[in-house]
């Protein structure tokens, strides 16, 4: 949820379906957070399907948008990553406004941190977002992609958010590829036999 790409102008983000659509989420003043679009969400979550009782990791998490449109739409948890403090504080704000302190948990820490820890956890997700800075996400896929098996169960998918001229998304096919504006996303599944 950081700069780049096909992004909702600052104060006008919304939740676009489930139980808190409509809903408004706080973006942080004189920051970098530039939320995905209303579009672009609606167009992910179409492709992904139901989600509900997902457990959901949030990476690079910014207002939450991703995470919290997933726990309207009815996932059971999500874990937030957000590095910045300042920015983690209004992700807060946002998951307190709509009701959902019980099914979330902020990650104040470096994604690397993060996951790292998360991956040695008990119960993989079942669903990940992706949504660096542009310029890290080659970075990222290369060091997420070896945690990728203890961090997601065999079923679960991630969606990866990067610059239109992005690649194909860690090393395995994807299942969705579509570009909004300058922002490609790509999604892979966790299954070994993807048709």
């Amino acid at each position: 949820m950081t700069a780049g790409g096909a992004r909702t102008p600052s104060g006008r983000v919304r939740i676009v379906a489930g139980s808190k659509r409509g809903q408004r989420l706080k973006v942080p003043a004189a920051s970098d957070v530039r939320p995905t679009s209303e579009r672009v969400r609606e167009a992910i979550f179409a492709a992904l399907g139901p989600v509900e009782g997902l457990r959901v990791l949030d990476l690079f998490a910014g207002t939450g948008a991703m995470g919290l449109e997933a726990l309207s739409r009815g996932a059971r948890c999500c874990a937030f990553v957000e590095s910045d403090r300042a920015v983690a504080a209004v992700l807060r704000v946002n998951i307190a406004g709509l009701g959902f302190e019980s099914s979330s948990k902020v990650y104040v820490a470096d994604y690397w941190t993060s996951v790292q820890r998360l991956a040695a956890g008990s119960e993989p997700f079942d669903l990940l977002f992706v949504d660096p800075p542009y310029r890290m996400l080659p970075e990222v896929e290369a060091k997420l992609e070896p945690l990728l098996p203890g961090l997601i169960g065999e079923d679960g998918a991630v969606v990866i958010e990067g610059p239109r001229s992005a690649g194909a998304g860690f090393s395995r096919e994807p299942i969705f590829n579509r570009v909004y504006g300058d922002t490609r996303v790509i999604m892979i599944s966790m299954r070994r036999n993807v048709q």
